[in-house]
């Protein structure tokens, strides 16, 4: 007990001094031990690191999982230490509510078989975002976290503890510098009467505070020391969140594109997709229902694509986004960047266009074009 009273005393009395020469530094009463300017400069980097890193980790949280209450639930599993429950993607939802809607409205009808196409393209989408987020996390943000929880803890102390051995060092010195001021204000006006027992305690004063500020400054010199090689080590991280950095742009490139090679596959499916544009036109005075019983036959006339002329205006230029392999003869195949003229006829679906380059002629999607004025 009674070493516990007395390390609690010598505490509060350290605590104390380091608080006056802190408070007299601020007040510039006293002076400090400044750092060499490289040590300044190491100091200025790491913060600096720190800084940044914490908001590129923060702002690539809200980029892999925008929602904050999904957020908010995977740091409360990770800081009870445990897994998560698997979670679908928004992709893969949105493609399970497309196929079920599929199956109410019908899988052989035109738009039911669309949406079975489309739900299963975006389940594909979820699945590439899926592994994306898990790459990502692993190979960037969890090495962003451990600098933050762990080096930068690290150096935090260590900089403390350096910032408390600096006020220890200074205080040594300016009680040393009372102490001799005192020796030598008592050398200039003596008192004969107790000259030698006051020099004798002056003297011994000051080479007590000649001692403490030896300590002070070896402690000081150690701890710099350390919290030097500490922040020297910032540059190894800069290293390590660069190549992290590598591995995240190539899991950015990789889901990138996946999804566009999965979304020009469901282009070409749905381009496939049985009667579902076609060039027929029916003369309005053609004889339909039930008025055609009997009638051995009905003229119904099919347009074909050579049978097809370029109207005298409306035809526009159009730039290929992409490459289109054409399903049928009647479709023109196209190259990404060339440029065609196109135009429509009446009857034609809107999602496609008469193309034409040179003396080849067919159908065209309009989501591989760019409208050229």
């Amino acid at each position: 007990m009674d070493f516990n009273v007395k390390k609690l005393a010598s505490g509060a009395g350290l605590f104390f001094t380091r608080a006056v020469q802190f408070t007299e530094e601020k007040l510039g009463q006293a002076e400090k031990t400044e750092l060499d300017a490289h040590f300044e400069n190491l100091i200025s980097r790491a913060d600096c690191t720190k800084n940044w890193t914490e908001k590129i980790y923060r702002q690539t949280e809200v980029l892999l999982q925008p929602n904050p209450s999904s957020r908010i639930e995977e740091f409360l599993y990770e800081k009870l230490d445990r897994k998560a429950p698997a979670r679908d993607t928004n992709a893969e939802l949105l493609g399970q509510y497309m196929q079920e809607a599929a199956n109410e409205f019908g899988p052989n009808a035109p738009y039911g078989s669309t949406l079975i196409k489309v739900g299963e393209c975006e389940r594909r989408l979820g699945a590439a975002e899926r592994e994306f987020l898990q790459t990502s996390a692993i190979s960037f943000l969890t090495p962003l976290r451990n600098f933050l929880e762990g080096d930068w803890k690290t150096i935090s102390k260590e900089r403390r503890l350096l910032e408390n051995l600096r006020l220890d060092l200074d205080a040594s010195k300016a009680r040393l510098k009372k102490a001799k001021v005192a020796e030598a204000k008592a050398a200039m006006a003596p008192d004969f009467q107790e000259t030698r027992p006051r020099n004798y305690v002056l003297s011994a004063s000051a080479s007590a505070a000649e001692q403490e500020l030896r300590m002070a400054q070896t402690e000081f010199d150690r701890q710099a020391e350390v919290t030097r090689l500490l922040l020297e080590g910032i540059s190894s991280t800069h290293v390590n969140h660069l190549r992290c950095l590598h591995e995240f742009v190539e899991a950015q490139a990789t889901y990138y594109k996946q999804c566009h090679l999965h979304m020009q596959e469901l282009q070409k499916e749905l381009g496939r997709l049985p009667n579902a544009f076609t060039l027929n036109t029916t003369p309005s005075n053609a004889v339909t229902g039930p008025a055609a019983e009997g009638i051995d036959t009905v003229e119904t006339d099919t347009l074909t694509i050579e049978e097809v002329q370029a109207p005298a205006t409306g035809t526009r230029k159009a730039k290929v986004l992409y490459d289109y392999d054409a399903a049928d003869s009647s479709e023109l195949s196209l190259l990404a960047d060339e440029l065609i003229t196109v135009y429509t006829v009446p009857g034609m679906d809107s999602d496609w266009l008469i193309g034409e380059r040179g003396n080849q002629k067919g159908k065209v999607p309009v989501t591989y074009l760019e409208l050229l004025s």
